[in-house]
């Protein structure tokens, strides 16, 4: 089943210049530029607790999880078992497929994301998917890596955010008149 979905969306490659051009940028190219908007979002006090989360979840899911899983289970990318694989983005030093390693990321930015923010975390998830499926497009993962990826991105971003609610600053909204009338309560 799974070599059947890979070959239906793969098959899609090679067929429009343009449509090979979205799929490489969101399989090969988005991932820089999220990197530079992290950056940016950790350079904002306002969105920097956010860019940390997603940072963490970012390393606990991809760095961390999917390394162990791929030391426990080689799985080779389909390019290298199935015959007529369109692989359009450059050769990859890492053979080994499952899970994917960008639908990690990808799925662990949108969880963090979402716990902030609801309508950019919806919009994130949306480009998750986008990613997953261009990962399957240019011909470098299987469709249950994408799936076993973001299953591992959500967990991890789930995981980082109920440890930063557990043991992170707190931070509280208070007025200037609140900040006061606490600030002559006796404790």
């Amino acid at each position: 089943m799974g070599a059947i979905i890979f070959q239906r969306i793969n098959g899609i490659a090679n067929n429009s210049k343009f449509l090979d051009f979205i799929g490489i940028f969101f399989a090969d190219y988005l991932l820089w530029i999220v990197v530079g908007i992290l950056i940016i979002l950790f350079l904002i006090k306002k969105t920097r607790i956010m860019a940390i989360v997603a940072g963490a979840s970012i390393i606990l899911g991809r760095y961390v999880v999917v390394e162990i899983i791929k030391r426990l289970y080689s799985r080779p990318r389909p390019y290298l078992i199935l015959d007529g694989v369109k692989k359009i983005i450059s050769e990859n030093h890492d053979y080994q497929s499952f899970p994917s390693g960008h639908a990690t990321i990808f799925f662990a930015l949108a969880t963090a994301i979402y716990f902030f923010n609801k309508k950019w975390g919806i919009v994130s998830f949306a480009v998750a998917i986008l990613v997953g499926i261009s990962r399957i497009f240019v011909g470098v993962h299987w469709p249950l890596d994408v799936l076993a990826g973001a299953i591992v991105g959500i967990i991890s971003g789930v995981i980082v955010n109920l440890i930063f609610k557990k043991y992170g600053p707190r931070t509280r909204n208070l007025t200037a008149p609140q900040m006061r009338s606490e600030s002559t309560v006796p404790k």
